[in-house]
């Protein structure tokens, strides 16, 4: 693991993260990811179901690169894929102004402005509850999602994005925001490849839809 980074997400995180890596890989896999990354600790005492700021970038960094080096690239980035998406769908969606993409109210809304509103509610949840500072929006061809220092991004130095579980975590915030459609997420910019920030692009046009 790099050396830590003094920036965090807070526990209840953390443990949806966990407990998407078990529902992913199972009990076995998720303490064999645990060992790989240097956070062995973890077996015994996972992150508590609080909203303190106690789990360490440094560390969720040395998780993908541990499913990374059990799957080889390409596996664990499709392993990470999953992670996110389940990350979000067993708690993230649940959580701060997230909540509100289920009321009626909001169904009701333009697909459009569904998707614009559920992916600027995900980046507040990051900014308000951890030390991700993240925004969204709308560039006109596209939407988009920024991460000024990713979890995923610390300390690593890559020829090719390495977010993948955000990627995950995005993919499915617009498939609940849009009530089931699909939607590709593409990093474009990544700080493990040397940019200042990292950067989400989203079609705004369904996968399947003209």
């Amino acid at each position: 693991m790099s050396e830590l980074s003094g920036l965090y997400y807070p526990n209840r995180f953390a443990r949806y993260f966990f407990l998407a890596i078990e529902d992913v890989m199972g009990q076995g896999g998720l303490n064999m990811l645990l060992n790989l990354a240097g956070l062995s600790h973890y077996i015994e005492a996972p992150p508590l179901d609080d909203l303190n700021r106690g789990f360490d970038f440094a560390e969720m960094a040395a998780l993908q690169l541990g499913l990374e080096e059990m799957y080889g690239p390409r596996g664990g980035r499709g392993m990470a894929l999953r992670i996110g998406r389940a990350s979000f769908s067993m708690g993230l969606r649940h959580f701060g102004a997230l909540r509100g993409v289920a009321t009626p109210a909001f169904r009701r809304l333009p697909l459009d402005q569904r998707c614009r509103l559920g992916l600027e509610a995900l980046a507040a949840v990051f900014t308000n509850f951890s030390d991700q500072r993240s925004s969204a929006g709308d560039n006109g061809s596209a939407y988009y999602f920024q991460v000024e220092i990713s979890p995923m991004a610390w300390g690593r130095k890559s020829d090719k994005p390495v977010c993948h579980a955000l990627v995950g975590i995005v993919q499915e915030c617009m498939r609940w925001a849009s009530n089931g459609f699909e939607y590709y997420v593409h990093e474009t910019e990544c700080r493990a490849c040397g940019a200042k920030r990292c950067v989400f692009s989203i079609n705004k046009t369904p996968i399947g839809q003209r």
